[in-house]
């Protein structure tokens, strides 16, 4: 009991950063409109200041997983923090145009992206078999609370002057506050193990409080890894390839079935059929309680089902609930209480499924000489596809109408949950190391 209680406290302090990564997905719901109005931004214009975080996640996953694989989990940690600390000081202490407003986003943007790679194997390689799922589900976690904390600070700080200035300023507070936190965190044994820094590696086994059976497989795989080569061109042959396309895959899934196009656009969806007049930034927050309340569900779920189950029940609730708003937008007079309840149910089954599992998985399946650097390319790969419905929405929405584009949602779901369904292995009560052995024996 001991043991869990005080992995649990490393896992939450290591998964803490996730919350601004989250305050900054969804701060800019609230600001995106009033940004728009400010500056007088094209479609495609207003798309890319949305967007810009997730060009810059994309070369801070591509970046953090490798540099933590030769630096240090913990280390990249501290460096995404402080990341995400400049780029809100920029948003909202200086006088910004759009321009300066892209270039602080893509910085935010960095450091977002090392988090979202670096969490995840953190707490992978922490934790307990039989808990990886919950406790790797922490990041999810946090993302949504950061996303809830920030619909109702948009909600709170509309009309004031400077209003999105605040919107996009406070996550200062909580970068400052992750980097404190960090100070408490041990380093990875398992990655102090890879670089031959055995006392250390064992120091850090006695903080955590991992048993000496535990230990002893940690140690035996981890010298075996420090005799493998780690250079990024290994990611491309043999077997590891095969399991970083499936990776990759399912990263790109997660983003293409349009997760961040509700969260980046909800009032604007909203707005759009005349939830207006009820105030879509109070309407936000009630997604964002949805989101919070379904991933709770997801963490004590996770590790009570199999992986698949999860994920594939998830993608058929993807598909009815986009494909009842691809319908209810293409109806001259939409019912605005069906849109939302599709919003809401899209939400949950995402909470459920992709939302934490995409993470948990890619984790569990690549192999540990090599994991910090195939997590950054699969979550490169989610941030690429998170840039590209994030700033090619407004111009669907615009040209070709909002059911299309929650058509494209849909199918795009259904073909995620078949990928799922033959081709992504079952890792639920594996060890890291029996996982590794699953797919090089085959």
């Amino acid at each position: 009991m001991k043991r869990n209680s005080t992995i649990v406290f490393y896992a939450v302090v290591a998964a803490f950063g996730a919350l601004v990564v989250g305050m900054n997905l969804g701060g800019i719901s609230g600001a995106i409109d009033i940004i728009e109005r400010e500056f007088a931004l094209s479609a495609l214009g207003k798309g890319f200041v949305a967007s810009a975080l997730m060009v810059g996640c994309l070369f801070g996953a591509l970046l953090g997983g490798g540099l933590s694989d030769r630096y240090g989990r913990r280390l990249m940690l501290v460096v995404s923090a402080c990341l995400l600390g400049i780029s809100a000081a920029g948003c909202s202490l200086l006088m910004p145009t759009a321009t300066s407003l892209v270039i602080f986003r893509l910085v935010g943007g960095i450091g977002v992206g090392v988090l979202s790679a670096v969490i995840p194997i953190y707490i992978s390689e922490i934790s307990p078999a039989r808990l990886r799922g919950t406790f790797v589900s922490l990041y999810q976690l946090f993302v949504v609370v950061g996303i809830l904390a920030a619909y109702c600070a948009n909600y709170a700080f509309a009309g004031l002057v400077g209003d999105w200035r605040y919107m996009l300023g406070l996550p200062l507070v909580f970068a400052v506050l992750d980097v404190l936190l960090l100070t408490l965190l041990p380093e990875s044994p398992r990655w102090l193990i890879q670089r031959n820094r055995i006392d250390d590696a064992r120091r850090a086994i006695d903080r955590f409080g991992i048993d000496s059976a535990d230990a002893e497989a940690m140690m035996e795989a981890g010298r075996a890894a420090t005799e493998k080569s780690a250079r990024f061109s290994e990611l491309f042959k043999g077997t590891t390839l095969k399991i970083v396309l499936l990776g990759s895959m399912l990263a790109a899934f997660q983003q293409i079935t349009g997760i961040n196009v509700v969260i980046s656009y909800a009032p604007s969806i909203l707005g759009s059929v005349g939830i207006a007049d009820s105030d879509p930034l109070l309407q936000t927050v009630f997604v964002g309680a949805a989101n919070l309340v379904f991933t709770v569900i997801a963490l004590w779920v996770c590790d009570k089902f199999s992986r698949k189950t999860l994920l594939l029940w998830g993608c058929f609730g993807l598909v009815i609930s986009l494909g009842y708003l691809a319908y209810a937008f293409s109806v001259p007079e939409p019912n605005d209480t069906g849109i939302l309840v599709a919003i809401l149910a899209y939400i949950a089954f995402f909470a459920l499924s992709l939302s934490p599992l995409m993470f948990v998985v890619t984790a569990e399946i690549y192999p540990s000489y090599i994991r910090g650097t195939a997590m950054a390319l699969s979550t490169g790969i989610s941030w690429v596809c998170a840039f590209l419905v994030v700033q090619f929405y407004p111009w669907i929405e615009n040209t070709l109408g909002a059911d299309t584009a929650f058509g494209i949602f849909a199918v795009l779901s259904l073909a995620a949950g078949l990928f799922i369904k033959f081709f992504i292995p079952e890792t639920k009560g594996r060890s890291l190391e029996e996982i590794e052995a699953y797919f090089y024996r085959k």
